[in-house]
């Protein structure tokens, strides 16, 4: 296995983004980190169900023996353990946009495959599969073995673990000035902090290649870009007189200057 081993994704705006793949190491130190915080969550809701198992006693001991009581016992506990171990990950790869606390704290983050941000049924996917990628170390294996560092729950879920960028390129293609001047604007009217990553990564892919698109295709691209932007930092709607190519310019700089 190569250390920092790089992946180039296709959006489906047939936009080329190009990521870092987590290691082991850093993925290891996301797992330690997440069974810590849910062995923790575990060790609560245990406390809480010896509590509450002894009034179940006192209800089920009205139809049933003490070894049947026992059984049912243990049985809904495993039910609840089970369901805490996947609902931990679920939650919070769903709610985080593709990152656990461990996950977060090791600068990772779960993708899809096509360069977008996971959602409910690839997060579950993961977390369902995630028991069998621990036996025997099977999760890791394929981690180790597999040109995108994938256990068994990324292949079905379709996802990829990578590195959270960090920092942010100087823009080596010019800004218009009505982009200049819309961006402190939008810094105050929209939730640029909304953007990810991977599409802030998406816009800057856009501005440097559009140079070399054919005219009809960069207006194309830019209005469906502009209008999912628009989308997801809760914009109105653009500003009159501004085209949705300066737009994405505005949103770049605004995105850099939070």
């Amino acid at each position: 296995m190569r250390f920092f081993n790089r992946i180039t994704l296709q959006t489906p705006e047939s936009v080329e983004l190009e990521f870092t793949l987590a290691g082991i190491g850093s993925r290891l130190l996301a797992l330690l980190i997440d069974y810590f915080l849910w062995s923790i969550t575990l060790l609560i809701l245990l406390f809480i169900w010896i509590i509450f198992s002894y009034q179940f006693i006192d209800i089920l001991s009205q139809n049933l023996t003490s070894n049947q009581i026992q059984q049912w016992l243990t049985a809904l506990y495993i039910l609840i353990n089970f369901g805490v171990y996947v609902g931990y990950f679920v939650f919070f790869e769903t709610l985080w946009q593709g990152q656990t606390p461990g996950k977060r704290i090791a600068n990772i983050r779960v993708i899809r495959d096509d360069g977008r941000s996971v959602r409910l049924p690839q997060a579950t996917l993961r977390a369902l599969l995630r028991p069998v990628d621990d036996i025997l170390f099977l999760g890791m294996l394929l981690i180790i073995l597999t040109p995108r560092e994938k256990r068994l729950g990324d292949f079905l879920a379709g996802t990829v673990v990578v590195c959270e960028e960090t920092t942010t390129k100087s823009a080596d293609f010019p800004i218009s000035e009505p982009a200049q001047n819309l961006s402190p604007k939008l810094i105050e009217v929209a939730n640029i902090s909304a953007l990810l990553p991977d599409d802030f990564a998406i816009i800057r892919e856009y501005l440097q290649r559009r140079k070399k698109m054919k005219p009809q295709a960069k207006d194309e691209l830019s209005r469906q870009l502009a209008a999912q932007v628009k989308t997801i930092i809760s914009l109105d709607k653009i500003p009159d007189k501004v085209s949705a190519e300066q737009f994405l310019e505005a949103v770049y700089l605004a995105y850099q200057q939070q």
